[in-house]
Protein backbone atom coordinates (compact mmCIF):
# COMPACT_ATOMS: atom_id res chain seq x y z
CA UNK A 1 0.00 0.00 0.00
CA UNK A 2 1.11 3.52 -0.61
CA UNK A 3 1.13 6.17 2.81
CA UNK A 4 -1.89 7.86 1.79
CA UNK A 5 -3.38 4.21 1.37
CA UNK A 6 -1.76 3.46 4.80
CA UNK A 7 -2.93 6.67 6.90
CA UNK A 8 -6.49 6.28 5.09
CA UNK A 9 -6.61 2.88 6.70
CA UNK A 10 -5.10 3.79 9.98
CA UNK A 11 -7.64 6.32 10.62
CA UNK A 12 -10.61 3.93 9.52
CA UNK A 13 -9.29 1.63 12.79
CA UNK A 14 -9.24 4.78 15.01
CA UNK A 15 -12.90 5.94 13.72
CA UNK A 16 -14.34 2.60 14.31
CA UNK A 17 -12.15 2.30 17.71
CA UNK A 18 -14.01 5.77 18.27
CA UNK A 19 -17.49 4.85 17.30
CA UNK A 20 -17.21 1.52 19.82
CA UNK A 21 -16.14 3.50 22.75
CA UNK A 22 -18.72 5.96 21.69
CA UNK A 23 -21.59 3.04 21.86
CA UNK A 24 -20.31 2.39 25.68
CA UNK A 25 -20.06 5.52 26.61
CA UNK A 26 -24.01 6.38 25.29
CA UNK A 27 -25.33 3.23 27.57
CA UNK A 28 -23.48 4.68 30.87
CA UNK A 29 -25.93 6.60 33.46
CA UNK A 30 -25.96 10.16 34.16
CA UNK A 31 -23.74 9.54 36.95
CA UNK A 32 -21.41 7.42 35.64
CA UNK A 33 -20.61 10.39 32.62
CA UNK A 34 -20.80 13.38 35.02
CA UNK A 35 -18.28 11.25 37.35
CA UNK A 36 -16.02 10.95 34.07
CA UNK A 37 -16.10 14.93 33.29
CA UNK A 38 -15.11 15.54 37.38
CA UNK A 39 -12.23 13.22 35.99
CA UNK A 40 -11.60 14.65 33.72
CA UNK A 41 -11.43 18.45 35.30
CA UNK A 42 -9.06 16.82 38.39
CA UNK A 43 -6.74 15.82 34.96
CA UNK A 44 -6.11 18.81 33.79
CA UNK A 45 -5.60 20.98 36.96
CA UNK A 46 -3.02 17.87 37.89
CA UNK A 47 -1.30 18.32 34.28
CA UNK A 48 -1.74 22.50 34.27
CA UNK A 49 1.76 22.73 34.00
CA UNK A 50 3.00 20.68 31.09
CA UNK A 51 -0.05 22.10 29.52
CA UNK A 52 0.97 25.84 30.51
CA UNK A 53 4.07 24.50 28.92
CA UNK A 54 3.34 23.27 25.82
CA UNK A 55 1.19 25.98 25.51
CA UNK A 56 3.90 28.49 25.77
CA UNK A 57 6.28 26.35 23.12
CA UNK A 58 3.32 26.83 20.50
CA UNK A 59 3.34 30.58 21.32
CA UNK A 60 6.93 30.73 20.69
CA UNK A 61 7.17 28.58 17.57
CA UNK A 62 3.92 30.86 16.34
CA UNK A 63 5.90 34.18 16.88
CA UNK A 64 9.27 32.94 14.80
CA UNK A 65 6.59 31.76 11.85
CA UNK A 66 4.88 35.18 12.18
CA UNK A 67 1.43 34.32 12.92
CA UNK A 68 -1.60 36.18 12.83
CA UNK A 69 -2.43 38.72 16.09
CA UNK A 70 -5.95 36.94 15.74
CA UNK A 71 -4.69 33.80 15.83
CA UNK A 72 -2.17 34.27 17.92
CA UNK A 73 -5.10 35.66 20.49
CA UNK A 74 -6.50 32.71 20.30
CA UNK A 75 -3.92 30.39 20.86
CA UNK A 76 -2.26 31.99 23.90
CA UNK A 77 -3.16 29.70 27.24
CA UNK A 78 -2.60 31.25 30.23
CA UNK A 79 -3.02 30.04 33.58
CA UNK A 80 -6.12 32.18 33.62
CA UNK A 81 -7.76 30.61 30.84
CA UNK A 82 -6.95 27.68 31.57
CA UNK A 83 -8.85 27.48 35.13
CA UNK A 84 -11.56 29.05 33.02
CA UNK A 85 -12.04 26.14 30.86
CA UNK A 86 -11.79 23.89 33.65
CA UNK A 87 -14.44 25.74 35.32
CA UNK A 88 -16.00 24.98 32.41
CA UNK A 89 -16.17 21.69 32.28
CA UNK A 90 -17.46 21.54 35.65
CA UNK A 91 -20.34 23.66 34.74
CA UNK A 92 -20.90 21.07 32.08
CA UNK A 93 -21.28 18.34 34.64
CA UNK A 94 -23.69 20.07 36.44
CA UNK A 95 -25.93 20.34 33.29
CA UNK A 96 -29.29 18.61 32.67
CA UNK A 97 -28.38 15.17 30.97
CA UNK A 98 -29.76 15.26 27.73
CA UNK A 99 -29.74 11.88 26.74
CA UNK A 100 -32.73 9.49 27.45
CA UNK A 101 -35.08 12.61 27.94
CA UNK A 102 -38.80 11.24 26.37
CA UNK A 103 -39.86 14.17 24.08
CA UNK A 104 -43.47 12.41 23.28
CA UNK A 105 -45.05 9.78 24.88
CA UNK A 106 -48.43 8.54 22.86
CA UNK A 107 -50.49 5.59 22.76
CA UNK A 108 -51.52 4.70 18.90
CA UNK A 109 -54.17 2.38 20.28
CA UNK A 110 -54.24 0.23 23.30
CA UNK A 111 -50.77 -2.04 24.04
CA UNK A 112 -49.70 0.17 21.02
CA UNK A 113 -47.23 2.87 22.78
CA UNK A 114 -44.98 5.32 20.96
CA UNK A 115 -42.32 7.38 22.38
CA UNK A 116 -39.66 9.71 20.76
CA UNK A 117 -36.50 9.72 23.07
CA UNK A 118 -33.71 11.62 22.87
CA UNK A 119 -29.77 10.04 22.06
CA UNK A 120 -26.60 10.62 20.91
CA UNK A 121 -25.23 11.94 17.20
CA UNK A 122 -22.56 8.96 18.01
CA UNK A 123 -19.51 10.64 16.20
CA UNK A 124 -18.55 13.95 16.08
CA UNK A 125 -15.35 15.29 14.56
CA UNK A 126 -14.23 18.47 14.88
CA UNK A 127 -11.74 20.66 13.17
CA UNK A 128 -10.73 24.15 14.84
CA UNK A 129 -7.73 26.63 14.35
CA UNK A 130 -5.87 28.11 16.76
CA UNK A 131 -8.09 27.77 20.20
CA UNK A 132 -6.47 24.68 22.73
CA UNK A 133 -9.02 25.44 24.84
CA UNK A 134 -11.87 24.67 22.35
CA UNK A 135 -10.47 21.10 22.83
CA UNK A 136 -11.63 21.10 26.55
CA UNK A 137 -14.74 22.37 25.72
CA UNK A 138 -15.79 20.52 22.79
CA UNK A 139 -14.33 16.88 24.47
CA UNK A 140 -16.16 18.04 27.56
CA UNK A 141 -19.46 18.42 25.88
CA UNK A 142 -18.81 15.23 23.81
CA UNK A 143 -18.87 12.93 26.71
CA UNK A 144 -22.00 14.64 28.26
CA UNK A 145 -24.26 13.94 25.81
CA UNK A 146 -22.88 10.43 24.98
CA UNK A 147 -20.76 11.23 21.76
CA UNK A 148 -17.15 10.32 20.89
CA UNK A 149 -14.91 12.95 19.09
CA UNK A 150 -12.13 12.88 16.69
CA UNK A 151 -10.54 16.60 17.24
CA UNK A 152 -8.08 17.87 14.66
CA UNK A 153 -6.40 21.04 15.53
CA UNK A 154 -4.16 23.86 14.21
CA UNK A 155 -0.48 23.15 13.87
CA UNK A 156 0.08 25.78 15.47
CA UNK A 157 -1.58 24.20 18.64
CA UNK A 158 -0.01 20.65 18.45
CA UNK A 159 1.67 20.09 21.59
CA UNK A 160 -0.96 22.45 23.31
CA UNK A 161 -3.63 19.86 21.89
CA UNK A 162 -1.41 16.74 22.38
CA UNK A 163 -0.79 17.78 26.23
CA UNK A 164 -4.24 18.71 27.07
CA UNK A 165 -5.56 15.03 25.50
CA UNK A 166 -3.30 13.32 27.39
CA UNK A 167 -5.27 14.82 30.57
CA UNK A 168 -8.49 13.97 29.69
CA UNK A 169 -6.86 10.25 28.67
CA UNK A 170 -6.35 10.14 32.12
CA UNK A 171 -9.24 11.19 33.51
CA UNK A 172 -11.20 9.06 31.65
CA UNK A 173 -9.03 5.89 32.07
CA UNK A 174 -9.59 6.99 36.12
CA UNK A 175 -13.15 6.93 35.66
CA UNK A 176 -13.28 3.52 33.88
CA UNK A 177 -14.26 4.98 29.77
CA UNK A 178 -12.35 4.09 27.41
CA UNK A 179 -10.24 6.73 26.32
CA UNK A 180 -10.80 6.12 22.54
CA UNK A 181 -13.83 7.78 23.35
CA UNK A 182 -11.33 10.86 22.42
CA UNK A 183 -9.46 11.14 19.72
CA UNK A 184 -6.62 13.45 18.43
CA UNK A 185 -5.80 13.67 14.92
CA UNK A 186 -1.96 15.94 14.19
CA UNK A 187 -1.44 16.28 10.34
CA UNK A 188 -3.45 18.10 7.56
CA UNK A 189 -3.63 14.66 5.56
CA UNK A 190 -5.63 12.92 8.70
CA UNK A 191 -7.81 16.52 8.19
CA UNK A 192 -8.95 14.84 4.36
CA UNK A 193 -9.58 11.59 5.38
CA UNK A 194 -11.68 12.54 8.35
CA UNK A 195 -13.90 14.19 5.82
CA UNK A 196 -14.19 11.04 3.84
CA UNK A 197 -14.75 8.65 6.65
CA UNK A 198 -18.90 9.14 6.08
CA UNK A 199 -19.66 5.84 7.00
CA UNK A 200 -17.82 6.39 10.90
CA UNK A 201 -18.39 10.29 12.09
CA UNK A 202 -22.00 11.38 11.85
CA UNK A 203 -21.28 15.03 12.24
CA UNK A 204 -18.59 17.51 11.04
CA UNK A 205 -17.86 20.71 13.23
CA UNK A 206 -15.09 23.06 11.72
CA UNK A 207 -14.47 26.27 13.63
CA UNK A 208 -12.03 28.90 11.76
CA UNK A 209 -11.90 30.94 8.99
CA UNK A 210 -14.21 32.00 6.14
CA UNK A 211 -12.18 30.04 3.78
CA UNK A 212 -11.38 26.65 6.10
CA UNK A 213 -15.17 26.45 6.99
CA UNK A 214 -15.64 26.33 3.05
CA UNK A 215 -13.31 23.92 2.25
CA UNK A 216 -14.60 21.57 4.73
CA UNK A 217 -18.13 21.99 3.50
CA UNK A 218 -17.12 21.39 -0.15
CA UNK A 219 -15.33 18.64 0.72
CA UNK A 220 -17.38 15.96 2.59
CA UNK A 221 -20.57 13.84 2.55
CA UNK A 222 -20.73 14.16 6.57
CA UNK A 223 -23.34 16.89 7.62
CA UNK A 224 -21.56 19.99 8.22
CA UNK A 225 -22.51 22.06 11.33
CA UNK A 226 -20.97 25.55 11.82
CA UNK A 227 -20.79 29.19 9.87
CA UNK A 228 -17.86 30.32 7.58
CA UNK A 229 -18.63 34.12 8.59
CA UNK A 230 -18.30 35.98 11.96
CA UNK A 231 -19.45 39.39 10.35
CA UNK A 232 -21.22 40.89 13.13
CA UNK A 233 -23.28 44.82 13.13
CA UNK A 234 -24.16 47.07 15.64
CA UNK A 235 -26.75 49.70 15.25
CA UNK A 236 -27.21 52.60 16.92
CA UNK A 237 -30.77 53.94 16.40
CA UNK A 238 -31.52 57.97 16.64
CA UNK A 239 -33.44 56.98 20.04
CA UNK A 240 -30.60 55.46 21.60
CA UNK A 241 -28.52 56.43 25.14
CA UNK A 242 -25.65 57.73 23.70
CA UNK A 243 -23.15 56.58 26.61
CA UNK A 244 -25.04 52.92 26.15
CA UNK A 245 -23.94 52.86 22.84
CA UNK A 246 -20.62 53.74 22.87
CA UNK A 247 -19.97 51.78 25.72
CA UNK A 248 -21.62 48.87 23.99
CA UNK A 249 -19.83 49.38 20.47
CA UNK A 250 -16.66 49.21 22.81
CA UNK A 251 -16.91 46.10 24.63
CA UNK A 252 -18.14 44.45 20.94
CA UNK A 253 -15.33 45.53 19.48
CA UNK A 254 -11.68 45.46 21.58
CA UNK A 255 -13.23 43.02 24.54
CA UNK A 256 -11.91 40.07 22.22
CA UNK A 257 -11.58 41.53 18.29
CA UNK A 258 -10.63 38.01 16.64
CA UNK A 259 -13.96 36.54 18.53
CA UNK A 260 -16.62 35.19 15.89
CA UNK A 261 -19.07 37.61 18.09
CA UNK A 262 -17.03 40.74 17.83
CA UNK A 263 -18.80 43.69 15.40
CA UNK A 264 -16.90 44.41 12.47
CA UNK A 265 -19.73 47.39 11.16
CA UNK A 266 -20.94 50.04 12.93
CA UNK A 267 -24.13 51.52 11.54
CA UNK A 268 -25.07 55.33 12.91
CA UNK A 269 -28.55 56.75 11.87
CA UNK A 270 -27.95 60.01 10.42
CA UNK A 271 -29.64 62.24 12.96
CA UNK A 272 -27.28 61.74 15.89
CA UNK A 273 -24.01 61.10 13.53
CA UNK A 274 -22.91 64.02 14.23
CA UNK A 275 -22.97 63.85 18.33
CA UNK A 276 -22.29 59.94 18.59
CA UNK A 277 -19.67 59.80 15.78
CA UNK A 278 -16.79 61.71 17.84
CA UNK A 279 -16.98 60.48 21.00
CA UNK A 280 -17.36 57.17 19.85
CA UNK A 281 -13.91 57.73 17.72
CA UNK A 282 -12.31 59.18 20.82
CA UNK A 283 -13.76 55.63 22.70
CA UNK A 284 -12.18 53.69 19.77
CA UNK A 285 -9.29 55.57 19.17
CA UNK A 286 -8.14 54.84 23.00
CA UNK A 287 -8.29 51.03 22.30
CA UNK A 288 -6.06 51.33 19.23
CA UNK A 289 -8.77 50.42 16.93
CA UNK A 290 -8.46 51.57 13.27
CA UNK A 291 -11.62 53.44 11.96
CA UNK A 292 -12.96 53.39 8.21
CA UNK A 293 -16.10 55.07 7.30
CA UNK A 294 -18.08 55.49 4.46
CA UNK A 295 -18.17 59.17 2.80
CA UNK A 296 -20.59 60.90 4.91
CA UNK A 297 -19.07 59.68 8.01
CA UNK A 298 -15.50 60.42 6.93
CA UNK A 299 -17.60 63.96 6.55
CA UNK A 300 -17.68 64.43 10.34
CA UNK A 301 -14.85 61.86 12.06
CA UNK A 302 -10.97 61.99 10.47
CA UNK A 303 -10.50 58.58 9.42
CA UNK A 304 -10.25 55.93 5.90
CA UNK A 305 -12.11 55.74 3.95
CA UNK A 306 -14.09 52.47 3.54
CA UNK A 307 -14.44 50.53 0.41
CA UNK A 308 -17.21 48.14 -0.79
CA UNK A 309 -15.19 45.02 0.81
CA UNK A 310 -14.96 46.03 3.78
CA UNK A 311 -18.69 45.87 4.33
CA UNK A 312 -18.04 42.07 3.99
CA UNK A 313 -15.21 41.46 5.55
CA UNK A 314 -14.77 39.77 8.76
CA UNK A 315 -11.47 41.48 10.32
CA UNK A 316 -10.55 39.70 13.41
CA UNK A 317 -8.73 42.32 14.62
CA UNK A 318 -8.88 46.27 15.85
CA UNK A 319 -10.15 47.26 12.71
CA UNK A 320 -13.88 48.62 12.31
CA UNK A 321 -16.13 49.87 9.64
CA UNK A 322 -18.64 52.39 10.30
CA UNK A 323 -21.58 53.58 7.81
CA UNK A 324 -23.91 56.33 8.33
CA UNK A 325 -27.64 55.49 7.50
CA UNK A 326 -30.97 57.61 6.71
CA UNK A 327 -33.16 55.43 8.54
CA UNK A 328 -34.21 51.63 10.64
CA UNK A 329 -34.87 50.03 7.20
CA UNK A 330 -31.81 51.29 5.60
CA UNK A 331 -29.64 49.87 8.75
CA UNK A 332 -31.86 46.18 8.20
CA UNK A 333 -31.33 46.03 4.77
CA UNK A 334 -27.32 46.77 4.63
CA UNK A 335 -27.16 43.91 8.29
CA UNK A 336 -29.32 41.53 5.54
CA UNK A 337 -27.00 42.12 2.67
CA UNK A 338 -23.62 42.15 4.20
CA UNK A 339 -24.17 40.30 7.58
CA UNK A 340 -23.31 36.42 8.04
CA UNK A 341 -26.56 35.89 10.26
CA UNK A 342 -24.13 35.29 13.16
CA UNK A 343 -25.49 37.81 16.01
CA UNK A 344 -26.80 41.47 15.19
CA UNK A 345 -27.39 43.99 17.66
CA UNK A 346 -29.37 47.51 18.03
CA UNK A 347 -28.81 50.06 20.61
CA UNK A 348 -32.44 51.63 21.03
CA UNK A 349 -34.69 53.41 23.81
CA UNK A 350 -37.79 53.00 21.17
CA UNK A 351 -39.35 49.26 21.68
CA UNK A 352 -41.03 49.38 18.67
CA UNK A 353 -37.97 49.72 16.88
CA UNK A 354 -36.17 47.36 18.45
CA UNK A 355 -39.19 44.82 17.70
CA UNK A 356 -38.67 45.94 14.33
CA UNK A 357 -35.24 45.22 14.23
CA UNK A 358 -35.64 41.76 16.09
CA UNK A 359 -38.06 40.31 13.74
CA UNK A 360 -36.75 41.95 10.19
CA UNK A 361 -33.02 41.07 10.78
CA UNK A 362 -32.66 37.73 9.54
CA UNK A 363 -29.47 36.00 11.77
CA UNK A 364 -29.23 33.31 14.89
CA UNK A 365 -29.00 35.81 17.48
CA UNK A 366 -30.36 39.69 17.48
CA UNK A 367 -29.80 41.62 20.38
CA UNK A 368 -31.16 45.03 21.66
CA UNK A 369 -29.26 47.44 24.20
CA UNK A 370 -26.56 44.77 24.80
CA UNK A 371 -22.81 43.71 23.41
CA UNK A 372 -23.06 40.71 20.35
CA UNK A 373 -20.43 39.14 22.97
CA UNK A 374 -23.09 37.24 24.51
CA UNK A 375 -23.29 35.31 22.01
CA UNK A 376 -21.42 32.63 23.52
CA UNK A 377 -22.25 28.74 25.16
CA UNK A 378 -20.98 29.48 28.88
CA UNK A 379 -22.59 32.86 28.62
CA UNK A 380 -26.33 31.46 27.64
CA UNK A 381 -25.86 29.28 30.15
CA UNK A 382 -24.74 25.85 28.14
CA UNK A 383 -21.81 25.06 29.90
CA UNK A 384 -19.53 25.37 27.13
CA UNK A 385 -20.38 25.22 23.05
CA UNK A 386 -18.75 22.84 20.36
CA UNK A 387 -19.29 25.93 18.31
CA UNK A 388 -21.46 28.78 16.76
CA UNK A 389 -24.17 27.67 13.72
CA UNK A 390 -25.23 30.05 11.73
CA UNK A 391 -27.86 27.71 9.32
CA UNK A 392 -31.70 28.19 9.25
CA UNK A 393 -32.21 24.46 10.33
CA UNK A 394 -31.90 23.60 14.18
CA UNK A 395 -29.51 23.84 15.88
CA UNK A 396 -28.52 27.25 15.40
CA UNK A 397 -26.76 30.04 17.25
CA UNK A 398 -24.30 28.67 20.10
CA UNK A 399 -24.13 24.52 19.75
CA UNK A 400 -24.45 23.26 23.66
CA UNK A 401 -25.44 19.91 24.66
CA UNK A 402 -28.76 20.42 23.05
CA UNK A 403 -27.46 20.67 19.07
CA UNK A 404 -25.19 17.16 20.06
CA UNK A 405 -27.91 14.61 20.74
CA UNK A 406 -30.87 13.35 17.88
CA UNK A 407 -33.83 10.86 18.95
CA UNK A 408 -35.08 7.94 17.91
CA UNK A 409 -38.71 6.92 18.08
CA UNK A 410 -39.29 3.54 20.02
CA UNK A 411 -43.00 1.64 19.48
CA UNK A 412 -44.17 -1.33 21.76
CA UNK A 413 -47.01 -3.40 20.57
CA UNK A 414 -48.46 -6.93 21.63
CA UNK A 415 -48.60 -8.25 18.45
CA UNK A 416 -49.85 -5.09 16.19
CA UNK A 417 -50.09 -4.92 12.61
CA UNK A 418 -50.65 -2.13 10.56
CA UNK A 419 -53.46 -4.23 8.26
CA UNK A 420 -55.93 -3.86 11.42
CA UNK A 421 -56.08 -0.37 10.93
CA UNK A 422 -56.35 -0.22 7.09
CA UNK A 423 -58.98 -1.49 4.73
CA UNK A 424 -63.07 -1.29 4.81
CA UNK A 425 -63.65 -2.17 8.76
CA UNK A 426 -60.02 -0.45 9.45
CA UNK A 427 -59.85 -0.24 13.20
CA UNK A 428 -59.19 3.62 14.40
CA UNK A 429 -56.21 5.11 16.12
CA UNK A 430 -56.33 6.34 19.78
CA UNK A 431 -53.52 8.63 19.22
CA UNK A 432 -53.71 9.75 22.73
CA UNK A 433 -51.06 11.31 24.83
CA UNK A 434 -49.69 9.96 27.92
CA UNK A 435 -48.23 11.45 31.36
Amino acid sequence: MTASQIASSSLTTLAQQTRGAARALAVLSTEARNQAIEAIAQALEAAAPQILAANEADCETALAEGLARPLYGRLKLDEAKLKGAIAGVRDVGKLPDPVGATQIHRELDAGLVLQRVTCPVGVLGVIFESRPDALVQIATLAIKSGNGVILKGGKEAIRSCEALTQAIHAGLSRAGVDPAVVQLLTTREETRELLRLDQYVDLIIPRGSNSFVRFVQDNTRIPVLGHADGICHLYIDQAADLDQAIAIATDAKVGYPSACNSIETLLVHQTIAATVLPALAVALHAHAVELRGDRRTCELIDIATATEADWSTEYSDLILSIKTVDSLEEAIAHINTYGSRHTEAIVTQNQQTAETFINQVDAAGVFHNCSTRFADGFRYGFGAEVGISTQKMPPRGPVGLEGLVTYKYRVVGNGHVVSTYSGTNAKPFTHRDLA
